[in-house]
């Protein structure tokens, strides 16, 4: 799944540079197999090293602040969560091939679920509800604001351009008026909570039907929490968004922005990603198509 350059400042990166990563700055870990895993994700490459460890490397620029955040946050929230996160081990630094830090985590068991082909959608819609509400209930003193817990209006422009650049792919008017009905939904005025921020399928592990761990939390932090609804649109099926919804306990308006942000983030992911990212641009296709046939079913 992608392991080819997603933007035009990528680094190379490769099991043989990782290998020389840890020899040199994590000797106790010299000589474990590394190699790439596949993954859909945009900001950062993984590599197994060993049996029970995971590298994570960031692998452009703009990813590279998300490695302390996410570390920092981690070894907060993770011991408080409802499901497992993962377990930071080791912050790497910048050696002679790699000009970043980067992560070294406990591996965490489990697979990626796939938007239309999820085996047990109420119980994992019932989990994800559960991890999402746990989440909020975290004391947010310190927390740091969640670059996602905003108003859907500072997304406009982005999203705008998105729909300019599809159109003649998709159906940009009927999904302009569904963007313009989702910006007038009034904001949250409530004080801001925690929000994982970027519930993506390739963010979330299953396994036996349930979910065993939730990954990435690059993008954590305090804010409107609505954006964490969008496993609703982008994971499961409308047939268990009622039971994911019932465990986050998301009124209307809540339910509306959540809808908006799953719409935005695919909107400007599909021509970013159209030709290299083949699973996130098919699984943005395939939230369009499910906030496209909720719309018309009224």
């Amino acid at each position: 799944m992608c392991a080819q350059r997603m933007h035009p400042d990528e680094v190379d990166l490769d099991a043989p540079l990782v290998s020389r990563l840890i020899d040199d700055q994590f000797p106790e870990w010299a000589g474990l197999p590394v190699r790439r895993l596949p993954s859909s994700g945009t900001e950062n490459a993984m590599f197994r090293l060993g049996t029970d460890k995971v590298i994570r490397l960031p692998r452009h620029p703009r990813a590279v602040e998300s490695v302390a955040h996410e570390q920092r946050w981690l070894a907060r929230l993770g011991p408080g969560l409802r499901v497992a996160a993962p377990v930071p081990l080791a912050e790497g630094a910048p050696g002679a091939d790699f000009p970043w830090p980067w992560s070294v985590y406990r591996w965490l068991d489990g697979r990626n679920p796939v938007a239309g082909a999820v085996e047990e959608p109420r119980r994992l819609a019932a989990d994800l509800g559960a991890f999402v509400a746990g989440l909020r209930e975290v004391d947010v003193r310190d927390g740091p604001p969640n670059c996602r817990g905003i108003p859907l209006g500072e997304r406009d422009a982005f999203t705008r351009d998105a729909l300019a650049q599809l159109r003649g792919r998709i159906d940009t008017d009927a999904l302009t008026a569904l963007w313009e009905e989702a910006l007038r939904v009034p904001r949250r005025t409530a004080p801001g909570v925690w929000a994982h921020g970027d519930l993506s399928p390739g963010n979330v592990l299953v396994a036996g039907g349930r979910l065993s761990a939730v990954i990435d939390f690059g993008t954590v932090g305090v804010g409107d929490p609505a954006v964490d609804l969008i496993p609703a649109w982008n994971l499961l099926p409308a047939s268990a968004r009622g039971t994911f919804r019932d465990a986050v306990g998301a009124d209307d308006d809540e339910w509306a922005r959540g809808r908006g942000w799953a719409l935005s983030i695919s909107l400007i992911q599909l021509p970013y990603y159209w030709d290299t990212n083949p699973a996130l641009a098919e699984n943005s296709r395939h939230v369009i198509g499910e906030i496209l046939t909720e719309a018309r079913a009224g």
